[in-house]
């Protein structure tokens, strides 16, 4: 049993068992109570998902184990001459709970080197699907296509125990996540350069060599990823691809299985493919004031005409945020730091400036402050990604590092399926007769 297997064993199995007490003894107590609204609504803010990775706060943002996305750049450990945390510590923290030395970080990196390998009948796979493929329907079928490797799928085919369950787990989440850059940079490579393929370099940290592969083999764009693929991890147990992997994962379906699942929500305009449309929306705001460089009023001016036109502004709002998202900022601040003069972050900036008051204004948006779909893609834009149907492949690869962590908890813990009920329309009215006149209780 490698070293962090081995740690996790030690964090989680003894949970486990206090978590089973704990249901026994305190299993009735109400945990809170939920309204009609939230039926219809898509159960938003209803607590029942058990999620120990990350945390989203209204007002402080996404904490993972506590941690803040502030002090996560300060605290979790880097590569030399880089300012900005490597993703493998950010795992590590979501997966023990604590914050890793560097001797843990390199550890990782070590392992998900070992593991990268890639099985033929993958990339296969992958050339059998037209060039024009959309990148996320390629990057789903090339994790269904690595399910043949499972250690879980065969472990369970051999009738392996409940209490090792966890381990088979682990043991897929380490390789899905070690071979998820280069499923990914194949895909790019194939769909955008004409399968000129570029070679892994085993000597890079797992970030560092995503951009390699992806063939950006700048030291600032390696810095870049580092920050992203950090910052894109997690969301706690409730949105599209975390819930996704969790439910499908609750089955006892695989790692691969349930991963593509979460990568099917999260190719939705309303979870992954909000960076994109941001772009689309700010290109088009470039050309209808005819300057690649509008003023702050022109920019409000577009944006009330946006509004006018009963259309949403892109990457501003949030469910659960109430404040300037911590993960914009961050990006903001590399932005800065790397190219401050950089004429379309600047009107990402412009557009900050005044679309909160703007949207504010309306009276209707509870958020009227940036995500981090809003400064994303600018910042890769810099760069010549211009591959826009990419982006939530980028995302994708990051989000593996909550999820699986996040399933390797669920196995330990033994979790059940997850089978909410359900309600028929003629029911809700019946509720809310009754609330409003208790004597027909």
């Amino acid at each position: 049993m490698d070293t962090l297997k081995s740690k996790f064993s030690e964090k989680a199995l003894p949970l486990a068992q206090e978590l089973k007490s704990f249901v026994k003894e305190h299993g009735n107590v109400v945990v809170g109570q939920y309204t009609i609204d939230q039926v219809v609504g898509g159960m938003k803010g209803i607590k029942g998902l058990l999620t120990e990775t990350s945390v989203l706060d209204a007002v402080e943002g996404i904490r993972f184990r506590g941690y803040n996305i502030t002090q996560l750049r300060e605290l979790l450990p880097k590569a030399e001459g880089d300012t900005e945390p490597l993703p493998e510590g950010i795992f590590y923290l979501m997966l023990i709970g604590e914050l890793p030395t560097p001797e843990d970080v390199a550890f990782i990196s070590q392992e998900w080197n070992r593991r990268a390998n890639i099985p033929q009948h993958v990339f296969d796979t992958l050339e059998a699907l037209p060039a024009t493929t959309h990148p996320m329907t390629q990057f789903s079928i090339g994790i269904l296509a690595m399910q043949t490797e499972s250690e879980f799928a065969a472990g369970y085919a051999k009738g392996i125990g409940k209490d090792t369950y966890w381990q088979h787990t682990y043991e897929d989440a380490m390789n899905l996540i070690a071979r998820l850059p280069r499923l990914a940079a194949y895909i790019y490579r194939r769909s955008f350069h004409n399968g000129n393929h570029i070679a892994p370099d085993p000597s890079l940290d797992w970030a560092g060599n995503f951009a390699h592969m992806l063939g950006i083999d700048t030291p600032s764009f390696k810095s870049l990823m580092r920050l992203y693929l950090t910052i894109h991890a997690d969301h706690e147990g409730g949105n599209g691809s975390a819930h996704t992997v969790h439910l499908t994962g609750s089955m006892l379906s695989d790692a691969y299985l349930s991963f593509s699942s979460g990568m099917n929500s999260l190719a939705g305009p309303l979870h992954g493919l909000a960076n994109q449309e941001v772009i689309s929306w700010i290109f088009k705001m470039q050309k209808t004031l005819g300057t690649e460089t509008p003023t702050k009023e022109q920019v409000e001016e577009y944006i009330r005409q946006t509004l006018a036109n009963k259309q949403v502004v892109p990457g501003y709002g949030h469910a659960v945020l109430r404040r300037t998202d911590p993960r914009f900022l961050a990006q903001q601040d590399f932005a800065k730091k790397h190219f401050p003069d950089d004429p379309l972050c600047n009107l990402v900036w412009n557009v900050y400036d005044v679309a909160p008051r703007i949207l504010g204004e309306t009276g209707k948006i509870q958020n009227p402050f940036p995500n981090v779909d809003a400064h994303s893609g600018a910042l890769l834009l810099h760069y010549g990604f211009k591959e826009y149907s990419f982006y939530t492949v980028l995302f994708g690869v990051s989000r593996a590092l909550g999820v699986m962590a996040s399933l390797c908890w669920s196995r330990a813990y033994g979790l059940g399926l997850e089978r909410p009920g359900s309600v028929t329309f003629a029911k809700l009215k019946e509720i809310a007769e009754k609330a409003a006149n208790p004597t027909l209780a």
